[in-house]
């Protein structure tokens, strides 16, 4: 007698390197784990078992449609970090993290502050030129 068995993965490429999270029963509570690691794919397992023996694995990738509302709910952090003496801080709003490196700069002159936006999805990321966006 030959069934078939099916479990879902939450992972975050189609490479053969990728995360993966699960497995879980059903495709919402994949998917619902996927949005909030900030993956874009679910993975789905087949197996078909004959007497007791797995005869063959099938592997489905399905991705996820962005979805607006889940986006803006990820956290978003931002990290300031001085590129002379590596002094640094976390910041929660834009204009704290301003105000950080504005005083930073002030207090030691020469000294040049980056800034970092760190989030589930992306990780963290350098915002290149953002004191010449602030002008």
């Amino acid at each position: 007698m030959i069934y078939k068995e099916t479990f879902w993965m939450a992972c975050d490429s189609t490479e053969q390197l990728r995360a993966e999270h699960g497995p879980f029963q059903t495709r919402a509570e994949a998917e619902r784990q996927a949005r909030k690691l900030g993956f874009s794919y679910l993975l789905r397992y087949e197996h078909l078992i004959e007497n007791q023996d797995i005869r063959e694995v099938r592997c489905i990738f399905i991705e996820l449609q962005p979805n607006p509302s889940t986006r803006a709910k990820i956290p978003r952090r931002l990290h300031t970090r001085c590129a002379t003496c590596g002094a640094s801080c976390a910041h929660t709003q834009a204009w704290r993290a301003e105000v950080w490196a504005d005083i930073h700069e002030f207090e030691h002159s020469r000294h040049r502050v980056r800034l970092f936006e760190q989030t589930r999805a992306d990780g963290l990321k350098e915002i290149a030129g953002w004191r010449d966006a602030c002008a």
